[in-house]
Protein backbone atom coordinates (compact mmCIF):
# COMPACT_ATOMS: atom_id res chain seq x y z
CA UNK A 1 0.00 0.00 0.00
CA UNK A 2 1.37 3.52 -0.76
CA UNK A 3 0.61 6.42 1.32
CA UNK A 4 0.33 9.81 -0.44
CA UNK A 5 1.01 12.43 2.24
CA UNK A 6 2.20 15.20 0.14
CA UNK A 7 -0.95 16.07 -1.95
CA UNK A 8 -2.49 15.59 -5.41
CA UNK A 9 -0.14 15.04 -8.52
CA UNK A 10 3.17 14.00 -6.07
CA UNK A 11 5.03 11.14 -6.77
CA UNK A 12 4.37 8.15 -4.31
CA UNK A 13 6.60 7.16 -1.25
CA UNK A 14 9.49 5.24 -2.49
CA UNK A 15 12.19 3.79 0.37
CA UNK A 16 15.67 4.81 -0.14
CA UNK A 17 18.26 1.88 -1.88
CA UNK A 18 19.48 -0.07 0.04
CA UNK A 19 22.99 1.63 1.06
CA UNK A 20 26.05 -0.08 0.22
CA UNK A 21 27.62 0.14 4.13
CA UNK A 22 30.14 -2.19 5.74
CA UNK A 23 30.30 -2.01 9.54
CA UNK A 24 32.77 -3.77 12.04
CA UNK A 25 31.79 -6.26 14.05
CA UNK A 26 30.03 -5.12 17.96
CA UNK A 27 33.54 -6.95 19.18
CA UNK A 28 35.95 -5.01 16.97
CA UNK A 29 38.37 -2.76 18.15
CA UNK A 30 37.58 0.99 18.35
CA UNK A 31 38.96 3.16 16.22
CA UNK A 32 38.69 6.20 14.08
CA UNK A 33 35.79 4.76 12.09
CA UNK A 34 32.86 2.52 12.58
CA UNK A 35 32.92 1.20 9.20
CA UNK A 36 32.51 2.12 5.65
CA UNK A 37 29.73 3.64 3.26
CA UNK A 38 29.88 4.11 -0.68
CA UNK A 39 27.32 6.60 -1.37
CA UNK A 40 25.95 6.53 -5.67
CA UNK A 41 25.87 10.58 -5.18
CA UNK A 42 27.01 13.32 -3.42
CA UNK A 43 23.31 14.72 -3.08
CA UNK A 44 22.08 14.18 0.82
CA UNK A 45 18.16 14.44 0.10
CA UNK A 46 18.98 10.99 -1.79
CA UNK A 47 21.49 9.51 0.06
CA UNK A 48 21.23 10.29 3.51
CA UNK A 49 18.23 8.81 4.29
CA UNK A 50 18.90 5.36 3.64
CA UNK A 51 22.29 6.05 5.61
CA UNK A 52 20.27 6.81 8.37
CA UNK A 53 17.90 4.12 8.33
CA UNK A 54 20.59 1.66 8.43
CA UNK A 55 22.64 3.08 10.87
CA UNK A 56 19.72 3.94 13.21
CA UNK A 57 19.79 -0.27 13.59
CA UNK A 58 22.66 -0.11 15.36
CA UNK A 59 22.53 3.22 17.63
CA UNK A 60 19.01 4.01 17.55
CA UNK A 61 17.13 6.81 16.00
CA UNK A 62 19.51 8.83 13.83
CA UNK A 63 18.48 12.85 14.84
CA UNK A 64 21.82 14.41 13.80
CA UNK A 65 24.32 13.84 11.18
CA UNK A 66 27.53 15.40 10.83
CA UNK A 67 29.93 16.08 7.78
CA UNK A 68 31.73 18.12 5.65
CA UNK A 69 29.67 20.29 3.61
CA UNK A 70 32.28 20.69 0.91
CA UNK A 71 31.78 17.47 0.37
CA UNK A 72 28.15 17.47 -0.56
CA UNK A 73 25.48 18.96 -2.66
CA UNK A 74 23.45 20.68 -2.28
CA UNK A 75 23.03 21.42 1.35
CA UNK A 76 20.31 21.09 3.16
CA UNK A 77 19.44 22.04 6.49
CA UNK A 78 17.53 18.79 7.52
CA UNK A 79 15.71 15.28 5.83
CA UNK A 80 13.04 14.04 6.63
CA UNK A 81 13.40 10.14 6.87
CA UNK A 82 10.65 7.45 7.61
CA UNK A 83 8.52 10.04 9.47
CA UNK A 84 11.06 11.97 11.32
CA UNK A 85 13.35 14.79 10.51
CA UNK A 86 17.05 14.68 10.81
CA UNK A 87 19.39 17.95 11.27
CA UNK A 88 22.75 17.63 9.46
CA UNK A 89 25.50 19.76 10.94
CA UNK A 90 28.54 21.13 8.78
CA UNK A 91 31.26 19.78 10.77
CA UNK A 92 34.82 21.31 9.78
CA UNK A 93 36.70 19.35 12.51
CA UNK A 94 35.41 15.92 11.22
CA UNK A 95 37.73 13.98 8.71
CA UNK A 96 36.67 15.35 5.65
CA UNK A 97 35.88 11.73 4.19
CA UNK A 98 33.32 10.81 7.17
CA UNK A 99 29.97 11.50 8.63
CA UNK A 100 29.35 10.73 11.83
CA UNK A 101 25.35 9.67 12.81
CA UNK A 102 24.36 10.86 16.42
CA UNK A 103 21.64 9.04 17.94
CA UNK A 104 18.75 10.92 20.18
CA UNK A 105 20.37 9.59 23.48
CA UNK A 106 23.81 10.78 21.88
CA UNK A 107 25.34 7.78 20.77
CA UNK A 108 27.61 8.07 17.60
CA UNK A 109 29.32 5.56 14.84
CA UNK A 110 31.42 7.56 12.30
CA UNK A 111 31.61 6.31 8.66
CA UNK A 112 33.91 6.53 6.20
CA UNK A 113 32.63 7.98 2.88
CA UNK A 114 33.83 6.12 -0.23
CA UNK A 115 34.56 8.90 -2.72
CA UNK A 116 31.02 8.61 -4.93
CA UNK A 117 33.15 7.86 -8.43
CA UNK A 118 35.46 5.14 -6.54
CA UNK A 119 35.40 2.07 -9.12
CA UNK A 120 33.50 -1.26 -7.35
CA UNK A 121 36.41 -3.41 -6.34
CA UNK A 122 38.65 -0.54 -4.93
CA UNK A 123 35.16 0.83 -3.39
CA UNK A 124 34.56 -3.05 -1.71
CA UNK A 125 38.00 -3.21 -0.52
CA UNK A 126 38.22 0.09 1.18
CA UNK A 127 35.05 -0.93 2.77
CA UNK A 128 36.32 -3.85 4.08
CA UNK A 129 39.46 -2.33 5.19
CA UNK A 130 37.29 0.14 6.99
CA UNK A 131 35.28 -2.39 8.85
CA UNK A 132 37.82 -5.02 9.71
CA UNK A 133 37.65 -6.20 13.13
CA UNK A 134 41.15 -4.62 14.35
CA UNK A 135 41.24 -1.69 12.25
CA UNK A 136 42.54 1.62 13.85
CA UNK A 137 43.51 3.56 10.62
CA UNK A 138 42.02 6.99 9.95
CA UNK A 139 39.87 7.31 7.00
CA UNK A 140 42.26 9.44 4.80
CA UNK A 141 44.91 6.43 5.67
CA UNK A 142 42.17 3.72 4.55
CA UNK A 143 41.52 5.40 1.26
CA UNK A 144 45.38 6.32 0.64
CA UNK A 145 46.65 2.55 1.25
CA UNK A 146 43.79 1.55 -1.32
CA UNK A 147 45.28 4.11 -3.62
CA UNK A 148 42.19 6.21 -2.93
CA UNK A 149 43.53 9.80 -3.75
CA UNK A 150 42.77 12.80 -1.79
CA UNK A 151 39.65 13.97 0.20
CA UNK A 152 35.92 13.81 -0.92
CA UNK A 153 36.33 17.52 0.17
CA UNK A 154 39.12 18.57 -1.68
CA UNK A 155 37.19 16.84 -4.83
CA UNK A 156 33.87 18.35 -4.73
CA UNK A 157 30.37 16.69 -5.47
CA UNK A 158 30.90 14.64 -8.16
Amino acid sequence: MTLDWLGAGSAPYRPPPDPRLRIKPTTGVRGQVDGAWWPRSADPAAEFPGLVMALSSWIGPVNRLACHFGAWHPVVPEIVTNGWAVSLEDCPTLPPDTVMAISADDRRMTVLVVPVGTRGGVARAVMYAAAARDTVATAAEILTSNGVPGSIAANGPE
